[in-house]
């Protein structure tokens, strides 16, 4: 047995696995209390292995309601009790995590003035917060006391302290937000009260602490040398993070990228290692300097993770894309995953019965292959045609543009599923009707129509230049009306040698990606021209018209050929049951569902 999924002595109890189920939004809470849903969340998690399961954040004072469903810990008590008694059979640890957002939190839902250890607008959010005084630092002790020894009453093996990204106690260590001249502007002070405070509440039980040391602003902010480690922790996660660093990247950041982080804390207490640990592989290499390691969004992406350790099988992989499992939105989407989308919807996404019979499966892209991997597993006889070489549909040509290559990891997950499970499949044929077995149609989608005349212009459909079509010498310009990945992706990937516009009716490109910041600081950095709040107009053969959506005045700008991003429509379909693009255009998460629900309803 590897050591990754062995015991491990954290504290005064035992974990079964090495592997942490670390704190995170969810939006499964009713009110701000713990839902039976987090239960069937976090008990899944518990079957599949995790040794260490650490709940959502809650907030240990009423001043602190961070995001709509944030739980509030006086009323998480019931919530901590069910989840203990749902994962004790499984003899994983939980642990209750506890914090308070401060100036990075929100007053949007208890209209009241955010606390922070000094009057420093947030960067992000621009509200300028209330200078806590002695009354409310008090308070927010005495808070954290309270919610410890409530977590305790309850059950929970431990709490884990927040002194994280999103945290009022990484504020105070931080010179960046920290500028007081009373006895709090020694940065640690009030870090360690709270510490001592918890470990009076909880006794001997489990305390581990959640650790902002790189704040990545060396000027002023945490920095390795400088974190305040306090004493009687049984646990450290040392996170980088601030308004200047994500402590979550996506796909473009290497995992395990704090491995010389949680290096330089080892010793200290037991570490962990956090940050996009996602491979066994690394995990299993990680332990020779931490303790534990943290795989959060790998056990979204797999809830059997540790169990598949153990058997020495694969994983269903995660690939960074932070689509579904980053829930901080207005719209408070639940928290999923685009390969696994019963993830946060255990309590109403039904297991597949078993069935028999024959079936055949139209495309193979993610829709028909998450079909046919269901369809198999419950028991039918399963035949899959794909009109195209390779298995993976469009998700294989989403994977050609930079920094989404880890795509293609799902896709081929799903077809060795498929084929370990035994679907008959064949490539490089059209389906033909079914003599009578039930069909799920996933044919996929053809270019959609487009909003422009074209008078003499090269026009070309983004998929044709990903899948490798010459383009000719000249300028190009990209249009981009949905404002997704694919136009923003596919003027980086040209701009390498090229003169590259890219046209968005939008007044910043990719307002669909949730790092657009970060998307425009590469399109700029890789030479790319943004023609936003532009519509396109005229495709001709040397030059494209373009009109400012505000103002309606047109200009000319030079093209060869125009890379065209928009809408696409389903394919020509077989009677059946369709799925993914067969309906609409569906993102992978979307196509992945239809694809379940279809074989789930046969």
């Amino acid at each position: 047995m590897s050591r990754l999924a062995g015991p491990v002595r954290v504290g005064g109890g035992t974990a079964p696995s090495r592997v942490l189920f670390g704190p995170h939004e969810t939006n499964l809470a009713r009110g701000r209390a713990l839902a039976e849903r987090h239960v069937a969340y976090y008990r899944r998690r518990a079957e599949g292995g995790a040794g260490i399961v650490v709940t959502e954040t809650a907030s240990v004072h009423p001043s602190d309601w961070p995001y709509e469903r944030a739980p509030l810990a006086a009323e998480c008590g019931p919530g901590w009790a069910s989840i203990v008694d749902a994962c004790r059979p499984h003899g994983t640890v939980v642990v209750a995590s506890l914090g308070h957002a401060g100036g990075q939190g929100s007053s949007a839902y208890h209209q009241s003035a955010l606390w922070a250890p000094s009057r420093v607008p947030d960067p992000v959010s621009r509200e300028l917060p209330m200078e806590m005084e002695a009354p409310e630092i008090a308070e927010l002790i005495a808070g954290f006391r309270a919610a410890a020894a409530l977590a305790a009453e309850s059950g929970v093996d431990g709490v884990e302290i927040d002194a994280g990204q999103y945290s009022l106690l990484r504020q105070f260590c931080s010179g960046l937000t920290n500028r007081r001249t009373d006895a709090y502007g020694d940065r640690g002070m009030l870090l360690r009260g709270v510490v001592a405070a918890v470990r009076e509440a909880i006794g001997d039980r489990i305390l581990g602490l959640r650790l902002a040391c790189d704040e990545g602003a060396p000027w002023g902010g945490i920095t390795p040398e400088t974190a305040p480690v306090p004493a009687g922790i049984d646990y450290l996660v040392p996170v980088r993070g601030s308004a200047f660093a994500d402590a979550r990247p996506d796909a473009r950041t290497e995992p395990g990228f704090n491995v010389d982080l949680c290096r330089a804390f080892s010793g200290r207490a037991l570490t962990v290692l956090q940050g996009s640990v996602v491979d066994p592989a690394l995990a299993e290499w990680a332990l020779d300097f931490a303790g534990l390691v943290e795989m959060t969004r790998a056990q979204i992406a797999d809830p059997d993770l540790v169990r598949h350790v153990r058997a020495g099988t694969r994983p269903r992989p995660c690939v960074l894309c932070n689509q579904k499992c980053r829930v901080r939105d207005s719209r408070n989407p639940v928290v999923s995953c685009i390969g696994e989308p019963r993830s946060g919807h255990e309590t109403e996404d039904p297991l597949p019965r078993p069935g028999s019979g024959e079936v055949l499966v139209a495309g193979g892209g993610p829709a028909g292959l998450e079909a046919a991997r269901v369809l198999a597993l419950r028991g039918f006889d399963v035949e899959l045609t794909e009109r195209d070489d390779r298995l993976g549909g469009m998700a294989r040509v989403a994977a050609r543009l930079p920094g989404r290559d880890r795509l293609a990891r799902l896709v081929d997950w799903l077809e060795a599923e498929v084929r370990r499970l035994g679907v008959r499949i064949t490539t490089g044929v059209e389906a033909v009707a079914a003599d009578g077995r039930p069909v799920v149609v996933a044919t996929g989608s053809r270019p959609g129509p487009r909003d422009y005349s074209v008078e003499g212009g090269r026009v070309l459909d983004v998929t044709a230049v990903l899948g490798g079509a010459e383009l000719p010498d000249g300028p190009v310009v990209v249009h981009d009306p949905l404002g997704d990945w694919t136009g923003a992706g596919a003027a980086e990937l040209l701009a390498a040698g090229r003169s590259v516009t890219i046209v968005s009716p939008d007044p910043v490109i990719a307002t669909q990606v949730r790092d657009v910041a970060a998307v425009n600081a590469r399109l700029q950095r890789a030479g790319v021209e943004l023609a936003k709040r532009s519509r396109l107009r005229v495709a001709r053969r040397d030059h494209v018209v373009v009109e400012d959506v505000l103002t309606g005045e047109c200009r000319e700008l030079p093209c060869a050929t125009v890379v065209h991003c928009g809408h696409r429509l389903p394919e020509a379909a077989l009677p059946g049951a369709a799925v993914g693009d067969a309906v609409a255009p569906r993102t992978i998460h979307e196509a992945v569902l239809d694809g379940r629900r279809a074989a789930v309803a046969l």
